[in-house]
């Protein structure tokens, strides 16, 4: 790569009016500048886009034409995130949120990984960041060859599905089908793991960019644990109805299937989500699943949905 790297950043915006001037600091005072802002107002009811506009002005109004605000009614984070892809032009694109902030020089850092790699997806580690303390995140160096360990880690909790440690370049987007979610919650990890079931290199920088906020009362995390379990599992039959027809080698999420569906099993039965009538390939997907360890649902209990399932 001779050219020099453009970065486009992705923010959806809604309800931040609170943060969202903490994050625009964060992300336009960085010392690489190659980078193109799209935030799009996913119909927010507050002042943050008029903050946002006020930083710029007031700060920044240098970078004023390398930023581009989109307006849409509101549909929520999915929704506003593919939105967001419709209008980069970077050769890479960095999903953030703008009630978090970034790590001065992190755009100079990913740049630099880029130009000396040309990786499909650069990952990285973040932080995630209480009221009274810090907690690193820091990411496993993946290699390409374990690509398929990495997206089931990252289904199962043991790797991060997030789409904030992850700087993923624009033609994997642009030359693959990638699905977007129904639902919010997971909608990051939805994504990350076709992305990494589709890329053809990976590169590990070790680095805490990304500076997640776990104080915020409004984030999608503080949804009632019913409703997170729900929409996990509902996401994830989704995405396995996406891809049911293609074949295994060529199937970039075949690796979590059985995992999707012990998952969806087991939530089913015990948040009482209804997910075996409401799902009718569930059972015999269930009673067909290999079981294995390293899942979210450990063995005991995988047994325990095979068994529910055998009597279906």
């Amino acid at each position: 790569m001779e050219k020099s790297v453009v970065i486009s950043l992705v923010v959806p915006v809604y309800g931040v009016e609170r943060y969202i001037a903490e994050f625009a600091r964060s992300v336009f005072s960085q010392s690489y500048q190659n980078v193109q802002y799209v935030f799009v107002n996913d119909g927010t009811k507050d002042n943050s886009i008029q903050v946002l506009n006020d930083v710029i002005d007031n700060e920044f109004s240098h970078l004023r034409e390398k930023v581009l605000i989109v307006d849409k009614p509101n549909g929520g984070l999915p929704a506003a995130r593919k939105t967001g892809l419709e209008h980069v032009t970077g050769d890479y694109v960095y999903h953030v949120d703008p009630d978090d902030w970034l790590t001065p020089g992190s755009f100079e850092s990913i740049a630099a990984k880029a130009q000396e790699t040309d990786a499909d997806i650069i990952f990285f580690n973040y932080v995630k960041e209480y009221e009274n303390r810090s907690s690193v995140k820091k990411e496993r160096p993946y290699s390409i060859e374990e690509k398929a360990l990495y997206a089931r880690n990252m289904y199962n909790h043991k790797a991060y599905g997030t789409l904030c440690n992850k700087c993923v370049k624009r033609s994997l987007y642009k030359e693959n089908e990638i699905f977007h979610p129904r639902y919010s919650y997971a909608e990051d990890c939805f994504l990350s793991v076709q992305l990494v079931g589709r890329a053809r290199s990976l590169a590990y920088l070790d680095m805490e960019i990304y500076h997640y906020r776990k104080n915020n009362p409004h984030s999608i995390t503080h949804n009632g644990r019913r409703k997170r379990k729900e929409e996990y599992a509902l996401n994830f039959l989704n995405l396995y109805e996406c891809y049911r027809e293609v074949p295994e080698n060529e199937n970039p999420v075949s690796v979590i299937q059985d995992d999707v569906f012990m998952q969806a099993g087991w939530y089913s039965i015990a948040y009482g989500l209804n997910l075996f009538k409401r799902f009718d390939y569930l059972a015999s997907n269930v009673r067909k699943a290999r079981l294995s360890t390293g899942t979210d649902v450990c063995l005991p209990l995988q047994l325990l949905v095979k068994l529910y399932a055998c009597f279906l």
